[in-house]
């Protein structure tokens, strides 16, 4: 059997299998399919080695996209990540071709994020203008981003009848539709009680558009009027500019700015990814970089 059916069969184990998200099932096809392309030829997996892959990394760096760009090399890194994940199957399958242990990744600069100060967020959340018909959902957009550390896809499918304001909780699934406990701050919970009394459209999603250019059958339309991931951005960087932020602002950087303020003042890593949604608590430990260096900068200041 050549490599193109052993791709099929992997893609399909990953969605009936393994359970994958819609999105990870497209990241997967295209990196194989990229791969595919590479190769060029229906080879045997059997004839996969370490020659091919030095061939293919090659190609993948000198790669040019549509738009004219070079790939990163984090999105290289993609590339082999769904590789070596489609020879671990095939060794769990007793098909024999390169192990995938002998692809090693590119080594990557070290991560940095930008996190807001204090000051910056005072600035940023009273730049809306409270005469604006919009201004009660922006802010509530805002402090639930920062009160939840929310990604923004999170929070774009958001129904009111799932957010419990009494309670001040509530339930997501993110990543790889891992379900997890999201937690409101008292103010947060107001700005959004107040923002829903705003409302008289019987809508399910949270935050929604003004029905502006949306043809008249899709006004009552739930997913037509559901703010986009796109959507938030926007009015996330609008503020930040209205605020005179310099620092590129985003839904991730209220994200940043939430798990950072935690380990600031004294929460435990393990529980800010539980808070985060992280699968592996090295990814939340880049936040404890960003906080010691928060923390000396405060000694500095203070300590005489």
């Amino acid at each position: 059997m050549k490599i193109s059916k052993y791709i099929k069969d992997f893609l399909e184990y990953q969605e009936i299998a393994k359970n994958r998200s819609q999105k990870t099932l497209e990241n997967y096809t295209h990196y194989l399919k990229r791969f595919e392309e590479f190769l060029a030829e229906d080879i045997d997996p059997k004839t996969l080695d370490l020659k091919k892959i030095k061939n293919y990394r090659i190609y993948l760096n000198r790669f040019i996209d549509d738009k004219g760009q070079q790939l990163g090399v984090k999105t290289q890194n993609y590339h082999l990540i769904a590789l070596r994940a489609f020879l671990k199957y095939l060794a769990k399958n007793d098909i024999k071709s390169l192990a995938p242990e002998k692809i090693e990744l590119a080594k990557m600069p070290e991560r940095t994020v930008e996190v807001l100060s204090k000051e910056e967020l005072h600035r940023l959340f009273a730049a809306v203008d409270r005469t604006k018909k919009y201004a009660a959902r922006d802010l509530a957009i805002l402090e639930t981003l920062y009160s939840t550390g929310l990604r923004v896809s999170e929070l774009t499918k958001l129904d009111i009848e799932q957010v419990d304001l009494k309670r001040r909780e509530f339930m997501v699934r993110g990543k790889g539709r891992k379900p997890r406990i999201v937690f409101l701050s008292k103010k947060a919970a107001q700005i959004i009680e107040n923002y829903l009394k705003t409302r008289s459209d019987g809508l399910s999603p949270l935050f929604i558009n003004f029905g502006q250019g949306l043809k008249e059958h899709d006004i009552l339309d739930n997913e037509a009027r559901r703010l986009t991931t796109v959507s938030i951005e926007n009015i996330v960087r609008k503020y930040a500019l209205k605020a005179g932020i310099i620092k590129k602002v985003t839904p991730h950087t209220l994200r940043h700015s939430f798990a950072t303020e935690l380990l600031i003042n004294g929460a435990d890593i393990r529980s800010v990814q539980e808070m985060l949604g992280h699968s592996s608590i090295t990814t939340t430990q880049i936040y404890t970089h960003l906080s010691n260096k928060k923390l000396k900068e405060v000694h500095e200041k203070f300590h005489r």
